[in-house]
């Protein structure tokens, strides 16, 4: 998950056991309010949130990359390595990912 100052992308793996199970809790979790957006409503999800089911390894590798390198695409950091709320650091001391 990377945690942004004003957003957050998660991949979530479902249990195999009972995934609806977990889907029906996201759709809960959709209805509670948490911060206030800028018309002062109380939000957890953005309005153009969408789920997104990944088909293979490739394509759950882009997400990844692209959730990782989203702080320095909007200039919060200069390195992804440099971004403290980042999975990136928990990949890398699991030697999924290079620290470069």
């Amino acid at each position: 998950m990377l945690s942004g100052p004003c957003h957050q992308m998660m991949l979530i793996i479902l249990p195999a056991d009972d995934p609806l199970k977990t889907i029906s809790h996201i759709q809960l979790a959709k209805q509670i309010p948490i911060n206030r957006n800028t018309k002062g409503e109380y939000v957890l999800w953005q309005r153009r949130f969408w789920e997104h089911t990944l088909r293979d390894d490739v394509e759950f590798s882009r997400h990844i990359d692209y959730i990782h390198y989203n702080p320095v695409k909007h200039s919060h950091v200069k390195q992804v390595k440099d971004w403290p709320y980042s999975s990136f650091h928990r990949f890398v001391a699991k030697t999924v990912c290079p620290l470069n």
